[in-house]
Formats: structure tokens, C-alpha cells, sequence
């Protein structure tokens, strides 16, 4: 037993996190100088002495890093440490200061102390490894939203270097060889430290790359991405009316397009977001889809897209379409079927690019508008997820909620803390950066921006009910599955399209439902034509399978802007009214080979919509839908069972398109008598919990940029908090202003 432990005891000094070290006056390390910051990789070599063998052993290689990163101790060679938990004895060594005497006599003294506290050490490595994680990940998340949200003084030179930090932190070999020798020690970790060292070793699988030359290729890679990221966060974007260049953000050309009267003002917005396309391609786009593609090659994948899928879903690239070909055949006879009913209703342009959007709702957009004010909009989604008894286990949100120039065109919600449950227990909660896109005063805005909220709060309330023993399950990249993330928060924002939901929070100013004839108009305008949805969402995923597979000296602009187009009339049935080319997704090195995630995800929430449907009768305001979801898609993060046997636990089917394909081919008038039931019983009811204070477990600041507008913990609650921040829009855009 005493050779089991040493070799214990030497794992853990190999790469013991920098957290779980500390000087004294005896062994205290030198500060490093900037040389020794740079300095070149190197071995630590010490020698381990022990009664059966005066061998020498290696305990373990780092490699020193220089950086801008705001997190620099995660770029200073690690100590290394030998710990036992009994008598929380703890020595550290640095390539300056360790002698081969003393590692050597700390090493068998520790070894001899070992026996019978192996998991409590393990214990002391997975604390001391998440504290780590947690620090750099919070840099490189900080700098995301400086980044993304155009703050003042942000840097895409520090978000490179943080995020080489984060991914360098997770693809340290020795730290995955300490895990696996813990690992292979059957009598060192608990049954719940062993899932967490499990999980750590998925995790560094994904991130590791052992090749020089691959590593160089990822760093030029995402160096070229924020490069261009930054230079398109600057672009300008105009569209002509009356005769006027009016600027604008890609926000408000996409709403313009759903809803101006004016084809020429439509035609003139959509040609804007047509400038996204030349411009990515003029500026590294090609250069960076082959950096990523050699990369994946390195690593033995077929190219990016199968690295990507397979990183996060369990599954290959050739799966992945299989199942979304599938999909395709089976909605492709309903595409040619709305197509043909749209032109025979509404002439051939109404399939034009810039006219497709408002053909189908852009009237019905303007007078459902009025039941949309955004201002209200906080209030309205904290009601609706309390009433579904969703809590927030104590994370604080901040919420910027309105779009302006240089700002990141979509929504997200990112967590730059982590939640995790501690070695001892206690519950580390955590901090979620949240955003949606709002021009208050345009028409269709509201709808957009409640309808993001329900969304990116879905995602929110999914990451901070993940209850597992490291913030790696609840990190929002590789190995978590996008299709599982997805799923949570397009369930939750499917509510905003159903009248039981729509009867109880569309309202107006002064408090006034919807009519039930808005509703009808819009099932019957927009019900026969969901497929163009679908078709929009399915059309990402094969662009971007078409543009890694191109061979390298074919990825040229004019090829990528050829096969651009040339999706969106396969798939689409013609040229898309948001041009493939500028979907942000594509762009960003998380998010991209992403969207068949959007894809698995809505076929999963019409399985189980379902599959509530029929075992609760109602979902809207339903408490007992909140903890079915904690139970069944939450807790485990991305840990086992993973989200294809998730879903099949829960609805008892494997994930299938069969609801979706279902629901889209119900017969109209049939949607409008049992939407009709439920807007009826709706309205009867009310909101429940319609007044007083809202209590989601949450601590919400809302941000416009560097302004703090409102914060929950000092107004007191939720409730106060939202009317602050329902003054000041009210302030900033005075059209909002009940009349």
C-alpha cells in the first residue's frame, strides 16, 4: 500500500492547480521576472526516493506562457505540490527552488502519511482545479462582454489572449494524466469524486492538442476571427428612405423588413444585410474557415464541423446529417406546398427576399404591436417563469436588453461564473451576463425582445439549476451539448406562441388582452407557412457543412458567396430575407457548426410539449413544470445521460422530428378551435401571481453598455427594479409612454 500511495501522492504533485498551493517563509517560490515568465517550455525533473528504488521520475512538464491575459497566473510555471489531506501538510517546489533531496524526503513523508486519506487529496485537487477554472474563465467571459457589448476600453487583444488562456488551462496534458492515475486508483476517489474526475477528463480531452504546429494553427486562427469580429463590430450599415441615407443597427434592418409598409424601404434594408456577406469575405473569412479546418485535421477529425458536432454532441458529422436529411425530406413536400399557396394568394413578390416576412405578418405585426410594449417586458417574463416555478438558486443576471450601435447583433446569455456544489457541499451559485436586442419605440420590437428574454432566461435558468461537482458541467462550450442547451430555452420562449400564454401576458398598456380576432388572423396567416422557419433554420447547418468540406484552394469569396446562395434557394426555395452570410453565428469559433443544435432542440420541445400536453393537460403557469424540467434536462448539465437519452427518459420516445412534422401538418382550422379553448379558459384566468413581488432567486441588474440603470438588491426586489428600468425607457424613448 505504501507504493500505491507514493504513486498517489507523485500524481497530484505532477499538476496540482495553482490554488491549492501556498509559501512558507522555508519554501517560499522567487517572484518571477518577465524573462521568467517567457521563458521557453521546460521539464521538471525531481528525483523520488523510496525504500524499494533510488529511481529518478519525472513529475511533470508545464508550460510557461506569456500573455496580456488578465488571469497571468494561469501563464506562470505551476508549482508543484505534494498534499496530504490528514494533516493538510502542504510543500511547493518551482523549477528555481526544488531540490531533488527535498521532493524526495517530502515525497516518502507524505507517502507514509497517505495511507487512508487518498480521497480526501482527490478532494483537495478537484476544489484547487475548479477554483482555477473559475478564474480563468471568468477573465475570458469578461472580456467576451466588453467585446461583444462594445464597452469602453475594450480589448480584442486581451479577449484573444484569455481565451488561448482558458483553452490552454484545459488542454494541460499533465493535469489529465494526474486525473486518470486518480482515476485508475480504485481506493482514492468517492463514487461522486470519481463522476467529477471523469468529467474533467471528457472535458481536457476536447481541448488538448499536443502538436506545436496545431497549436500555432489554433492561436492564428482565433487571433484572425477577433480580428475580424472587432472590424465588423465597426461596420456601418444604412438603407434609403424618402430619397434619405438613414444608419441603422442589423436589428432594426431585420425588423424593418418584417414590418415597413414600403417594398422600396424593405428591398433597401435587405440589401444592407447583403453587405455583411463581401465584407466577412473580404476580410478573412475564407482564410480563417481553412485555419480551423487544418486544425481539426491535426487532431485525426474530418474537418472543423465534424470536430465541432462531435465535441459537443456525442455524435459524428456523418449522424448528424443523417438526421437532419431526414428532416429535410421529410418537409421538403410541405415547403413546395406553402410556396405554391403564398404566390397563389399573394402574387410571386410576395416571395421576394424583402417581401416574404411582411407578406406573411407585417400588418398583423403592427396591430399585434401595442400588446407587446417592451417596457414592460422584465416584469412580464419573471412573472411567467415564477408562475411555472422556475428559481434561480441565487445568480446574479445582468441584463442588457437594448440594441445600439457596435453592439453584438443577437442575443445570448453567457455565465462567467460557473455553478457548481463544492467538495464540502455548498452550493456556489452563479453569474450570468444576459442580452437581447430592443429598439422600444419600432414596430414588432417588444414581441422580439419578450420573446428573447424567454429564450436567453431559458438558458439562464437551465445553467444555474446544473447542481454537479465542477463548473465544467456547466460550462457553455465543449463537451456541453448545444442541442440540450438549446432545448431549454426554445421550450420555454414556444410558450410566447400559444394563446393559453398570449391570453394571459400579450396585454397593452392599460392592461387590455389581445383580441381574440388578432389571434386567429395570425394562426391562419402564419400556421400553414411554419415550415419557412424550419427551412430558414436547417439551411445554417448545410452552408456551413458545405463550406468545410470545400477543398482549401477553393475557398475563395466568390465560391463561399456562390454557395451561399445557391443553400438558400435549395433549402429555402429562394433567396433568404436573412442572408446566410450574415447569420453571427458563422463568425464566432463557439458558435459555429452550432445551429443544428437549434435544429435537434426544436424537435425535442414539440416531443416534449407533447408529452406534457398529455400528462399535465397545460403548461402555461403549470408549477409542476419548472421541477420537471430541474429533474429530467437540468441537474446533470452536460454530464451522463447526455441529451438524446434525456429526452427519451422523460418523453419515453428517442428524439425523433415525428411531433414537429405533426404539428406543422395539423390542418388550420383544427389549430383554431383548440387555440381558441385555450385563449378563452386564458383570459378567464389571468396571470397568476398577476401583482406583488416576484421571487426567482435572482439578483438582476439591468445595463445599457457602462450604465447601470437598476439593481434588484437595491431597489429592494424584482418588481422595483423592473419599474426603474421601465422609467428610464420611457425616458430614452418617448413613444413608449402610456398615452
Amino acid at each position: 500500500s505504501g507504493r500505491v500511495m507514493l504513486r498517489a501522492a507523485a500524481s497530484i504533485a505532477r499538476a496540482l492547480p495553482t490554488s491549492l498551493r501556498t509559501n512558507s517563509a522555508s519554501t517560499a517560490a522567487p517572484t518571477l521576472t518577465s524573462s521568467a515568465a517567457s521563458a521557453s517550455p521546460r521539464r521538471v525533473t525531481v528525483a523520488v526516493a523510496s525504500s524499494a528504488s533510488k529511481s529518478s521520475q519525472v513529475l511533470g512538464s508545464h508550460r510557461s506562457r506569456a500573455s496580456s491575459s488578465p488571469a497571468p497566473s494561469a501563464h506562470a510555471p505551476r508549482a508543484r505540490a505534494v498534499v496530504c489531506s490528514r494533516r493538510r501538510h502542504r510543500r511547493d517546489y518551482t523549477a528555481a527552488d526544488a531540490s531533488a533531496t527535498d521532493a524526495g524526503a517530502a515525497m516518502v513523508n507524505d507517502a507514509a502519511d497517505a495511507t487512508g486519506c487518498a480521497s480526501a487529496s482527490v478532494g483537495d485537487f478537484i476544489e484547487a482545479f475548479n477554483a482555477d477554472y473559475a478564474r480563468i474563465h471568468k477573465a475570458y467571459e469578461d472580456n467576451f462582454w466588453a467585446t461583444k457589448m462594445n464597452l469602453e476600453g475594450n480589448s480584442t487583444e486581451a479577449l484573444t489572449a484569455s481565451f488561448l488562456a482558458l483553452e490552454s488551462f484545459l488542454g494541460d496534458i499533465p493535469t489529465l494524466a494526474v486525473v486518470r492515475e486518480m482515476l485508475a486508483n480504485s481506493a482514492a476517489p468517492t463514487a461522486e469524486q470519481a463522476v467529477v474526475l471523469r468529467h474533467i477528463e471528457k472535458t481536457l480531452k476536447c481541448y488538448i492538442v499536443e502538436s506545436p504546429e496545431a497549436k500555432k494553427v489554433r492561436e492564428e486562427g482565433v487571433s484572425l476571427e477577433n480580428q475580424m469580429n472587432g472590424a465588423r463590430n465597426k461596420l456601418k450599415y444604412a438603407y434609403c428612405e424618402d430619397g434619405v441615407s438613414v444608419e441603422a443597427t442589423p436589428t432594426v434592418l431585420r425588423t424593418k423588413i418584417r414590418s415597413s409598409k414600403d417594398e422600396d424601404v424593405r428591398k433597401s434594408c435587405w440589401e444592407a444585410t447583403r453587405t455583411v456577406g463581401p465584407f466577412l469575405l473580404e476580410n478573412g473569412f475564407p482564410r480563417i474557415i481553412a485555419e480551423r479546418n487544418r486544425f481539426a485535421r491535426t487532431l485525426g477529425f474530418v474537418d472543423f464541423y465534424d470536430m465541432k458536432v462531435t465535441q459537443a454532441e456525442g455524435f459524428s458529422k456523418q449522424r448528424c446529417f443523417e438526421m437532419l436529411d431526414g428532416l429535410e425530406a421529410a418537409t421538403a413536400p410541405i415547403l413546395e406546398k406553402a410556396l405554391a399557396k403564398l404566390r397563389a394568394e399573394k402574387g410571386e413578390d410576395a416571395l421576394k427576399p424583402w417581401n416574404l416576412s411582411y407578406a406573411l405578418s407585417g400588418e398583423l405585426s403592427r396591430e399585434m404591436d401595442t400588446y407587446f410594449p417592451f417596457e414592460n417586458a422584465p416584469e412580464v417574463w419573471g412573472r411567467s417563469f415564477a408562475a411555472l416555478g422556475i428559481n434561480y438558486r441565487g445568480t446574479k443576471m445582468q441584463l442588457d436588453l437594448c440594441d445600439r450601435v457596435g453592439k453584438y447583433p443577437n442575443g445570448f446569455c453567457h455565465w462567467p461564473v460557473a455553478p457548481h456544489k463544492g467538495q464540502d457541499g455548498q452550493w456556489h451559485p452563479s453569474e450570468a451576463n444576459f442580452t437581447s436586442l430592443a429598439t422600444p419605440d419600432e414596430v414588432g420590437s417588444g414581441n422580439t425582445a419578450l420573446t428573447t428574454l424567454m429564450h436567453e432566461g431559458g438558458h439562464a435558468a437551465h445553467f444555474a439549476n446544473i447542481e454537479q461537482g465542477s463548473p465544467l458541467f456547466s460550462q457553455e462550450r465543449a463537451p456541453f451539448s448545444v442541442s440540450l442547451a438549446e432545448t431549454q430555452s426554445m421550450f420555454l420562449d414556444s410558450l410566447c406562441g400559444d394563446a393559453a400564454w398570449l391570453g394571459r401576458y400579450a396585454r397593452d398598456r392599460s392592461g387590455s388582452p389581445v383580441p381574440w380576432e388578432l389571434l386567429e388572423r395570425s394562426i391562419r396567416e402564419k400556421h400553414p407557412y411554419e415550415v419557412f422557419m424550419l427551412r430558414g433554420m436547417i439551411a445554417v447547418p448545410y452552408f456551413e457543412k458545405a463550406l468545410y468540406e470545400l477543398p482549401e484552394a477553393e475557398l475563395t469569396g466568390e465560391n463561399i458567396a456562390r454557395i451561399a446562395d445557391e443553400i438558400e434557394v435549395r433549402i429555402q426555395g429562394g433567396l433568404a430575407g436573412r442572408p446566410l452570410l450574415s447569420v453571427p453565428h458563422i463568425t464566432s469559433d463557439e458558435s459555429s457548426c452550432y445551429y443544428h443544435g437549434y435544429v435537434f432542440a426544436e424537435m425535442a420541445v414539440h416531443q416534449t410539449r407533447a408529452h406534457f400536453h398529455g400528462k399535465y393537460g397545460d403548461i402555461v403557469d403549470n408549477a409542476e413544470i419548472g421541477p420537471e424540467l430541474l429533474r429530467n434536462y437540468w441537474l446533470q448539465g452536460s454530464g451522463d445521460p447526455g441529451f438524446l437519452k434525456m429526452v427519451e427518459d422523460l418523453t419515453g420516445k428517442p428524439l425523433s422530428h415525428d411531433s414537429w412534422v405533426s404539428g406543422m401538418s395539423k390542418e388550420t382550422e383544427a389549430v383554431v378551435q383548440d387555440e381558441k379553448v385555450e385563449y378563452a379558459k386564458a383570459v378567464k384566468a389571468a396571470p397568476v401571481g398577476a401583482s406583488g413581488e416576484i421571487d426567482l432567486g435572482m439578483h438582476a441588474i439591468f445595463v445599457h453598455g457602462n450604465e447601470v440603470i437598476s439593481d434588484s438588491e437595491q431597489e429592494h426586489g424584482y418588481v422595483a427594479a423592473c419599474a426603474k428600468f421601465k422609467t428610464w425607457v420611457n425616458a430614452n424613448w418617448p413613444k413608449t409612454v402610456a398615452v
